[in-house]
């Protein structure tokens, strides 16, 4: 049914479910908990921290040592995914018909219906300990269920065709045009993934070299077996957001602890005191040297390689086909554009990682977006465009002779392979009399003859029309 209305129940219904699964989680905890510190409508209000935590909305903590509230804007990137997909579901499940407009305004009736909820949970947790920033979550609220259900809806359709102000000059038009431009976005969305691919296998390889510290802190931390499970909850929350990190430190701009620290390849200076959370315990504790600067260049390599491979497919669909392949020139515009793309998803991702803990030493936390994003981009842009150019050279070739034998062979050994036909009696009665020389035509007419002769007047001879020559010697089947 293609009813605004129906459109703003499903925002509601998907702020709704993200909510309440936020908060039977929450409710399990506080109902485990030996020593819960409010009763189930507190639970609740940490529920909705949570919820809009997920966002990017900044919290602000009043029940402090020092008396004075500390900020708290670190979003675990992990409880993104539970309202991105329950946006990205809305926007599916709903009929808008088919075209761009009418998938934009079923986008924007859906994220209203979302915005009313949210707001309802910033209304909820104003009067606790914890509570939201009305400020950052009227920005950041809107931000985020925008960029799920446009990018919903525009994935199905396409987004609809932009009017320029202004006339473009000729060439402006064939170069980036839309194939371009949806390619370079692929490619840079192959790029950041293997960006933060690589920093995640960082993560396991350091938890993996430093297992007995993490495992000391999560029981340091934890102390009963309910606190252990928050905080083993809490740590797979920020999995995803030290993938990140990891990645900034490859990339090379690294991140800060707070307190005036930097951890970075060329260097680590003023490492904080921290908690004994199992995260902390893959920190570098002095400059990288050796194998563990051979591992923070995985991040580089792993991104440029990764963006080269898709730009070169992209650039020859078809192997050794030069029909259907684009230019060196189009190739690299699309590697450049890539490189712009993946330098702004992983700016905005290192910021989103990041964030406030505190004030004074805690205001600055993580990887600095606006120092990863020109880091990403160049790496990708200087290393990436000849590689790509390098790989579509070699797809452009064609295959070799040993490729085709092997090939050719392969070819031949399915044949055998494949099932053959079965054989019936009559055919193999047909077959052993094609190939047996009784039934030869040269036998048949000596037989023929031998008879004839034996016979006398039992095989009386058969005369010819004129004009058709003398009588061969065979049967009258082998007759013209």
């Amino acid at each position: 049914m293609r009813h605004p209305l129906r459109w703003f129940l499903e925002g509601l219904l998907a702020a709704g479910l993200g909510l309440g699964a936020l908060a039977a989680l929450v409710l399990v905890l506080w109902t485990l908990s030996p020593y819960p510190d409010s009763g189930a409508g507190g639970a609740l209000r940490i529920a909705a921290d949570l919820w809009l935590l997920a966002h990017g909305t900044e919290l602000l903590r009043a029940d402090t040592l020092h008396g004075t509230p500390a900020p708290v804007g670190l979003t675990p990137l992990l409880l993104c995914a539970l309202p991105g997909w329950l946006l990205l579901r809305a926007v599916r499940v709903v009929d808008w018909g088919t075209e761009p407009a009418g998938a934009t305004r079923a986008a924007l009736w859906i994220t209203g219906g979302y915005l009313l909820a949210g707001a309802v949970a910033v209304l909820h947790t104003l009067p606790a300990p914890i509570d939201a920033r009305p400020l950052s979550a009227a920005w950041h609220l809107p931000v985020f269920a925008l960029a799920c259900t446009l990018a919903g809806a525009w994935s199905a359709v396409g987004p609809p065709a932009l009017r320029l102000p202004f006339r473009p000059p000729p060439g402006l038009p064939a170069a980036f045009d839309r194939r371009r431009v949806l390619a370079a976005a692929r490619v840079a969305a192959g790029g950041t993934a293997a960006y933060c691919a690589a920093g995640a296998l960082l993560v396991a390889g350091g938890l993996v070299l430093h297992a007995h510290a993490a495992q000391d802190g999560l029981g340091e931390l934890g102390g009963e077996w309910s606190g252990r499970l928050a905080v083993l909850l809490l740590t797979l929350a920020l999995v995803p957001n030290a993938a990140v990190w990891a990645a900034a430190y490859g990339l090379g701009p690294g991140f800060t602890l707070g307190a005036g620290s930097a951890v970075a390849p060329l260097g680590v200076g003023g490492e904080p005191e921290l908690p004994p959370f199992p995260l902390f315990a893959v920190l570098p504790s002095q400059t990288p040297q050796g194998p563990s600067l051979w591992a923070a260049a995985l991040v580089p390599a792993a991104g440029v390689a990764a963006t080269a491979w898709c730009a070169a497919r992209a650039a020859v669909p078809v192997r050794g086909e030069r029909v259907t392949a684009s230019g060196w020139q189009g190739t690299a515009l699309t590697v450049l554009l890539a490189a712009c793309g993946t330098g702004a998803a992983l700016g905005c991702l290192a910021a989103l990682a990041g964030g406030p803990l505190g004030t004074g030493g805690l205001a600055e936390f993580g990887p600095d977006g606006l120092l990863v994003a020109p880091a990403a981009a160049g790496w990708t842009a200087v290393l990436g465009t000849p590689l790509a150019l390098a790989l579509r050279a070699r797809r452009l070739r064609r295959p070799r002779w040993l490729r085709q034998w092997i090939t050719a062979r392969a070819t031949r050994a399915a044949a055998r392979l494949r099932p053959r036909p079965r054989r019936t009696a009559a055919r193999r009665t047909a077959e052993a009399g094609r190939t047996d020389p009784w039934h030869a035509t040269g036998a048949r007419r000596t037989r023929w003859a031998a008879l004839r002769k034996t016979s006398g007047a039992l095989v009386p001879e058969i005369p010819r029309p004129p004009g058709h020559g003398p009588p061969p010697d065979g049967p009258p089947g082998d007759r013209p």
